[in-house]
C-alpha cells in the first residue's frame, strides 16, 4: 500500500507523541519534487550513522533531546531547538532520550 502524503492545505499534527517515541519510526509527511518532510521517532540510544544528503536540511527537535554531530562538533538539541545544514554536509544523530524530530530536506531548487 502506498504511503499517503499530506496534500496542500492539510493540517499535520506535530504534538508530542510521549511513549510512542520509544519505538523507532520514520514517517514521510510531505513529499514533492522539491521538498521532503519527515517525522522521526528515536528511542534513547538509537543512532543514525553519519550520512549526507545533496540538499539543505533542517532538523527540529520536537520532544526529548538528541546529539547532533556536524562540522566536527556535537550539539545537543532539546525540544524547540532547530539546526540548519547546507547541502552535502556530513551529519549524524543520536537520541539522548526518547525523542521526536522533524526533518526537512530540500531535494531540488524550483525552476524559475
Amino acid at each position: 500500500m502506498a504511503l499517503t502524503h499530506a496534500a496542500s492545505g492539510t493540517v499535520i499534527d506535530l504534538r508530542p507523541l510521549g511513549e510512542e517515541c520509544a519505538i523507532f519510526s520514520s514517517i514521510a509527511l510531505i513529499k514533492t519534487p522539491q521538498l521532503e518532510v519527515m517525522r522521526l521517532t528515536m528511542p534513547r540510544g538509537k543512532v543514525m550513522p553519519a550520512h549526507m544528503v545533496p540538499g539543505e536540511v533542517t532538523v527540529q527537535c520536537l520532544e526529548g533531546s538528541v546529539a547532533f554531530t556536524a562540522h566536527d562538533r556535537i550539539q545537543t538539541l532539546h525540544a524547540g531547538d532547530m539546526i540548519f545544514l547546507a547541502g552535502a554536509e556530513m551529519h549524524a544523530l543520536e537520541a539522548l532520550e526518547n525523542s521526536s524530530v522533524l526533518i526537512m530536506i530540500l531535494l531540488s531548487k524550483p525552476v524559475k
